[in-house]
């Protein structure tokens, strides 16, 4: 959808952007620049860096001679409007069932993959809008390169010397003005020449308009039978300042200019996932045309000031060494083996520049990729896989203060709620709202990829998770019933979808699977019943779904059926060596190192397992973690460093972050993790997931407030030992800026924005106006925590007691927008 029509729902957000007015950064930066920088140009897509508005993104290579700036809108997809159920899956649904119960797997998968996963398409792939060249003749031999991309500005910049003259070229992708803008100057008069052209891989053509114009103009492609419709139109116009600008049929040519600015706009005839009827050179003209009366002086400056209203809300010190004087890469060839604490501040506000650059209200959400993808046919599609990674991309937004970012994935759960209507109905025969694991910029609900992974009907779930915890943030009511009914139709699925199993008369989710693992019992055959994490899921959501319609005062039957379920949902178990199960039945395997870990939900993001709480859930998902061991790919190990904060274990989290830091070793598919030299995150190949995982979990080892309490330095690691956080944000409505010193809070100051108590725990004695000591529950409804029940326990289960470290609790009555400030106790 174009932003001008939904001019970015400002009036539904308006409460919780008055809720964000007090959380203004308190302590500074450390002293070095917040920028990725480089002494060579790009040579690879990874090496590029990237800017982007939400909707274009743009990677910029930075190449003297021969520059690539790759393209984006973020409604290039390909295909067009289009559903793929499989409505076999309703009279199929018992005869798996029965497969299942009986223990047999094979059959049940086989079974499944036959008449649940979809015969038509798989979901539709991203794809890249193509590329703006420009050729400097005679600019090969340069010297004194730079290259840096200002994270707190939102530039990429390029510098060098070519005989005698210093070039520059700045790149940005602006919100307010919708276009991207490239402009190059030099220090000596008429030194700019260059030709422009763009291309893409297929389904487009370029031409110009007038003497100053490129247009690329295209169309998506097909896919898997589904016929491309995306019309798609990128207009690039130079406007120069002395010299000349000349057309040829598919390239302009700059002759000597004093300064030279191209203007980029993009657009397509997206609508929304149900509508491609806009006219995409309509739109990009009328972008392009503002944007050239307005120049490029005063696109800039607003761009500045918008992108800085988002990122300067949290500031990070960690200290810094003399490793902040050396590249980027440099950098993150040596984090590991060296002392660069600036690095991990560093790459927490580039996860969050990241989200500001690919998710902003009105556009789409971001995608495994982000905004960012330089092909036709990006892996995995570059699709929404809802069975972690598009969770993943969102775990930062709240915590670290960008709660208006989410509002596209909000909406895009507004839409699959829609189209998952028909899916319910027609594959499962249940009430409500329903999606498997992964769709598309159309909506898609079906089961894809095969019964392996696609079986498993928990997408809507896990999404639905999102809505409450976005009120639990803000306490903003007219927002919580906005999305009330979805959570509402998202829990009637699953009442309706439940089945009890034979050999404990639990209700389960069935068919389902553990994503993308299977059990090293029956390897081949992932399909079950009653996983942990189904479990786990729907817990959450009918919890959830219960706390807000009595907050809303509303479905008193509803809340009564979903609380009658709730006491027939399987416990947590913990099997014969200790571990927390991630299946019904003691299947798991001490030597599996899968990726995934599926079962580990309800310590994180979920808060069903807490170490004050349930410790003997605490210490069998520390088992069952240190079991799956640190290596995995990037968005794992970005998932682990949020369950060692969880699990309270600061320098275990610090060791993952070192291992997120570590150089990718290939840009090909596997296991190796890491990070490109752009700080981009490595599956390998490039998943966004990672960076926001990441990020997510430095925010949590410093502040958590999902067990009842505002934790401060819950997980911070022995090496820092002296920083600053300021701007994070806890359930509740409150603010916390952390100013520690000898690994212990020195000053704290609370923001307090809905008023209410607020219960701070440490582990160091603290003092301050209006503090006492904690007694009792929290009062706070946003910190009552829903009970679970007690775990079984299998008989000779290898129990291990893990210390935890003790703990102060006080209590702070606070007043709406009142500010407090506590001290480490003298």
């Amino acid at each position: 959808m174009m932003i001008s029509q939904r001019k970015m729902m400002r009036g539904f957000f308006c409460c919780l952007l008055l809720s964000l007015t007090f959380l203004g950064s308190a302590f500074a930066q450390d002293s070095a620049p917040l920028k990725l920088w480089y002494t060579q140009p790009a040579q690879k897509w990874v090496e590029a860096l990237p800017v982007g508005n939400g909707r274009l993104g743009a990677m910029v290579y930075g190449d003297p001679a021969e520059e690539v700036i790759q393209l984006n809108e973020n409604t290039v997809w390909a295909g067009q409007p289009n559903r793929n159920d499989n409505p076999q899956a309703r009279e199929a649904l018992p005869e798996v069932r029965r497969l299942i119960f009986e223990g047999n797997y094979k059959e049940a998968q086989q079974l499944a993959n036959q008449k649940f996963i979809s015969k038509t398409s798989h979901g539709m792939p991203y794809e890249t809008a193509g590329n703006l060249k420009l050729s400097f003749a005679g600019h090969a031999n340069y010297t004194n390169y730079h290259r840096e991309l200002d994270l707190e500005k939102a530039v990429t910049t390029s510098s060098y010397r070519v005989n005698g003259v210093n070039y520059k070229t700045e790149v940005l992708s602006s919100f307010p003005d919708q276009v991207i803008v490239v402009r190059m100057s030099a220090d000596k008069p008429g030194a700019i020449s260059f030709s422009a052209t763009m291309d893409r891989p297929a389904n487009a053509a370029v031409s110009t308009k007038g003497s100053d114009e490129l247009i690329l103009s295209g169309k998506s492609g097909s896919h898997e039978g589904v016929e491309g419709k995306v019309q798609f139109q990128a207009q690039a116009r130079v406007q120069n300042t002395g010299g000349t600008v000349k057309a040829t049929e598919s390239s302009l040519h700059v002759e000597q200019a004093d300064e030279a600015t191209i203007y980029i706009s993009i657009a397509t005839n997206f609508n929304n996932y149900k509508d491609i009827s806009g006219n995409a050179g309509e739109r990009a003209d009328a972008y392009l045309q503002k944007a050239l009366k307005k120049g490029v002086e005063a696109i800039r400056k607003d761009h500045v000031a918008d992108y800085k209203q988002y990122f300067d809300r949290v500031s990070l010190a960690l200290g810094q060494t003399e490793a902040v004087n050396l590249p980027t890469d440099q950098r993150i060839a040596q984090f590991k083996i060296g002392n660069d604490p600036a690095l991990v501040a560093l790459y927490f506000q580039f996860g969050r520049y990241l989200l500001i650059s690919a998710s902003r209200p009105g556009g789409q959400p971001a995608n495994l990729q982000g905004i960012w993808n330089d092909q036709l046919t990006p892996p995995w599609d570059s699709k929404y896989t809802v069975n972690i990674n598009t969770e993943m991309n969102y775990w930062p937004s709240e915590i670290t203060n960008l709660t208006e970012l989410n509002e596209p994935l909000i909406q895009m759960v507004r839409e699959v709620s829609e189209s998952g209507r028909q899916t319910a109905r027609d594959m499962y025969g249940a009430d409500g709202w329903m999606l498997h694991h992964n769709t598309d910029i159309w909506r898609i609900n079906g089961a894809v990829d095969g019964a392996f992974w696609g079986m498993w009907p928990m997408g809507g779930a896990w999404l639905s998770q999102h809505l409450f915890d976005k009120y639990a943030f803000s306490g903003d009511r007219e927002y919580l019933a906005s999305v009330y009914p979805i959570l509402k139709e998202a829990s009637k699925f699953y009442l309706d979808f439940l089945v009890e199993e034979p050999e404990h008369g639990w209700l389960v989710v069935a068919p389902s699977v553990s994503p993308e693992n299977a059990p090293s019992v029956h390897p081949e055959s992932s399909i079950a019943a009653g996983t942990t994490m189904d479990n786990q899921l729907v817990f959450d959501l009918f919890s959830k779904t219960i706390k807000a319609a009595e907050v809303l005062k509303t479905d008193e039957a509803l809340v009564a059926e979903m609380k009658k379920s709730l006491q027939r949902l399987p416990p947590m178990q913990i099997g014969k060596w200790g571990q927390l199960q991630e299946w019904m039945h003691d299947w798991d395997s001490p030597e599996d190192k899968h990726r995934h870990v599926s079962h580990l939900y309800g310590l994180y993001p979920s808060n069903q397992i807490s170490p004050y709480r349930h410790p003997l859930l605490f210490d069998a998902a520390r088992t069952s973690l240190l079991a799956r061991g640190d290596e995995s790919t990037g968005w794992s190990m970005g998932w682990k460093v949020n369950l060692w904060a969880r699990l309270l274990d600061g320098n275990h989290a610090l060791k993952l972050i070192e291992d997120q830091l570590s150089p990718a070793g290939s840009e090909g598919f596997g296991e190796g993790g890491g990070t490109y030299p752009n700080l981009f995150d490595a599956h390998p190949p490039f998943q966004i997931d990672g960076n926001f995982g990441c990020a997510a979990g430095i925010a949590e080892m410093l502040l958590q407030s999902h067990d009842g309490a505002v934790h401060l330095l819950p997980a911070l690691p022995d090496t820092w030992t002296k920083g600053s956080i300021s701007g994070l944000r806890a359930r509740g409505g409150f603010g916390v800026d952390i100013k520690w010193e000898d690994n212990k809070p020195d000053e704290v100051t609370i923001r307090s924005a809905l008023g209410g108590n607020c219960r701070i725990r440490s582990y160091y004695p603290l003092s301050g106006k209006g503090l006492k000591r904690a007694k009792g529950a929290n009062p706070n409804l946003f910190y009552q925590v829903a009970e679970i029940k007690d775990p079984l326990v299998t008989a000779d289960a290898d129990l291990k007691s893990v210390q935890v470290r003790s703990i102060y609790e006080y209590d702070l009555k606070t007043k709406p927008g009142g500010v407090y400030v506590v001290k480490l106790a003298k």
